[in-house]
């Protein structure tokens, strides 16, 4: 069993039940970052500190576990990712961490569209970086 993906759920749910039971806050990542540079000077220490616990977290699990993150893309090809994705939360009004996490745990229709949208998007990806001729690595 995938221990590391079990307790990395529990702890993404526990993360987001507490900023909105504490803060009355969603836990969407591009929606708290965006807020760091558009929030009053009270709103940014929360942020602040929610995203510093998303990156030590990683961190942590990479000291513990010995692993580098990594990627066969290579970093020009995440950093457009990156900015890609940016752009579509924009788009969408939303990130998946604040659908996918929050959204579906409140019984949002909304949500559970843009999470058929996001999966539909990252099959299709998928299938056309790995399987068609010429695309892909």
């Amino acid at each position: 069993m995938p221990w590391s993906a079990l307790i990395g759920g529990v702890l993404i749910g526990l993360a987001a039940t507490a900023l909105l039971w504490f803060n009355g806050r969603i836990a969407g990542v591009s929606g708290i970052v965006n807020g760091l540079a558009s929030q009053a000077t009270g709103e940014r220490g929360w942020r602040i500190a929610f995203l510093l616990g998303l990156a030590g977290g990683g961190v942590l699990v990479m000291k513990l576990t010995g692993q580098a993150a990594s990627s066969p893309s290579g970093t020009p090809i995440l950093l457009l990712a990156g900015l890609l994705v940016g752009f579509g939360t924009r788009l969408g009004s939303g990130c998946t961490s604040g659908h996918g996490v929050c959204g579906l745990g409140r019984l949002s229709l909304r949500s559970l569209v843009a999470v058929m949208v996001f999966m539909a998007a990252a099959i299709v990806t998928v299938y056309v970086s790995r399987h068609l001729p010429g695309a892909g690595a």
